[in-house]
């Protein structure tokens, strides 16, 4: 690939390490990317209230995608930027279906307001009883005609001692008409986003009016919600630890997220 343009990295077990810090290495070579006028982006399904510890790793403040491409976030001046929504109507059915056909689930939506934390907006509700996936949980638990009042940028769909691959397989066929589905995680939970709505489709978003094509552009990542930016972009890296969805996604693949895998690609152009 010639010199890249723009740079789009997946977050967590990609740009961070296993502690969840931004290597000095891998800081070293993002930085040397920007200074030399290269754009960096980061693309993740983490929400905007979790983006500010990445960009304090990071110590500049890059456009983030957001909730798997349905957010564009400048934390520079803490907005949103645009959302994608899913509508009542349409969580209606997929509060249904997911409650049918994955029995006890727990559902959370994620919504957005005008900032990362708009006090305005009630950000991560959950029906009675969700079960987070994190070990920072931060759900309000409301009830279920509550938790589907209002527009969302992503359904959660949790349940405790289920393999994420497995529920997204059982939903898929079911929800297509609604949502798209994905996972980052093996843990139990799956999200349902906007259709058509991904990490590439947030990547594109910030990239056309710069003028940069798929073509310009290197993506990183590790899980299956990066898999449609690692196969759009120019060059799409995997992470070497990376879910086989990703590496069969990916053009190449690097080391893993604790041994400077971003850092050892982008030192081709930058170092």
């Amino acid at each position: 690939m010639t010199l890249p343009l723009l740079i789009a990295s997946d977050v967590d077990g990609t740009l961070l390490d296993s502690d969840e810090k931004v290597s000095p290495r891998t800081r070293a070579a993002v930085t040397a990317a920007v200074e030399a006028g290269t754009k960096f982006v980061l693309a993740t399904g983490r929400p905007p209230r979790w983006v500010q510890p990445v960009v304090d790793e990071l110590g500049f403040a890059p456009m983030a995608v957001c909730a798997n491409g349905a957010v564009l976030y400048d934390p520079a001046i803490d907005r949103i930027v645009s959302a994608r929504t899913l509508t009542t109507d349409v969580l209606g059915e997929l509060a249904e279906i997911a409650t049918r056909v994955i029995p006890r689930a727990g559902l959370a939506v994620e919504r957005v307001g005008d900032s990362a934390h708009d006090a305005a907006t009630p950000q991560f509700v959950s029906s009675p009883g969700y079960e987070h996936a994190w070990l920072n949980p931060d759900n309000t638990e409301v009830s279920f005609e509550d938790l589907l009042s209002a527009p969302a940028i992503k359904l959660l769909v949790r349940k405790g001692g289920a393999r994420s691959a497995d529920m997204a397989a059982a939903l898929a066929e079911h929800i297509k008409d609604y949502g798209d589905i994905t996972y980052s995680t093996d843990n139990g939970l799956v999200e349902i986003m906007p259709v058509g709505i991904s990490k590439a489709t947030g990547v594109a978003e910030v990239a056309r009016p710069l003028g940069i094509s798929a073509g310009e552009i290197v993506t990183f990542g590790d899980m299956p919600n990066d898999v449609p930016m690692l196969e759009w972009a120019g060059l799409g890296v995997a992470m070497g630890h990376a879910h086989p969805a990703a590496l069969a996604a990916a053009d190449e693949v690097t080391s893993d997220n604790n041994d400077d895998g971003v850092a050892r690609v982008l030192e081709r152009w930058w170092m």
